[in-house]
């Protein structure tokens, strides 16, 4: 594969529960499935001259895991890494392996709810944040990625 296919290569990683949009707390994840989300990203991947893989996990060694996989792989990550922002000194750690773009998203503005969401140990890796912008913050954050790997 050539080297200009990889650099048009984009990770989106969903954390745990987030295989549960559209049926749990809808009011503050909105309706919106997992399902519909991914297949938004790649539709909007297309037509910007992106390849949006999409990637979820419940267990925090297989984010880990696909974040060292992605290292010269992928051009960009969005990443919501759900309850584990505020716990996972690993997934904070494998980012650092990256020297790429990485978007951190968050649906809801976890700084207007519980203070222990109000930490995260991703954002001084991460290049910028989205939150609170519910689903359309994943979007927001694949138009900035492209404008970040093509400017």
């Amino acid at each position: 594969m050539g080297k200009s296919k990889d650099r048009s290569k984009i990770l989106v990683i969903h954390g745990p529960n987030l295989n549960m949009l559209g049926k749990r707390e809808t009011d503050i994840y909105g309706k919106s499935t997992l399902d519909e989300i991914n297949a938004d990203l790649k539709k909007m991947g297309e037509k910007a001259g992106l390849l949006v893989e999409t990637f979820q996990s419940n267990h925090e060694g297989a984010i880990v895991e696909k974040i060292q996989q992605a290292v010269g792989k992928h051009s960009g990550l969005i990443i919501n890494p759900a309850a584990f922002t505020h716990t996972s000194i690993a997934i904070r750690d494998a980012l650092l392996l990256l020297d790429i773009p990485v978007i951190e998203v968050h649906i809801s503005n976890i700084y207007k709810r519980e203070p222990f969401r109000h930490t995260s140990m991703i954002s001084d890796v991460a290049t910028a944040i989205i939150a609170g912008f519910g689903a359309y913050g994943y979007t927001m954050a694949l138009d900035a990625i492209a404008g970040i790997i093509h400017p």
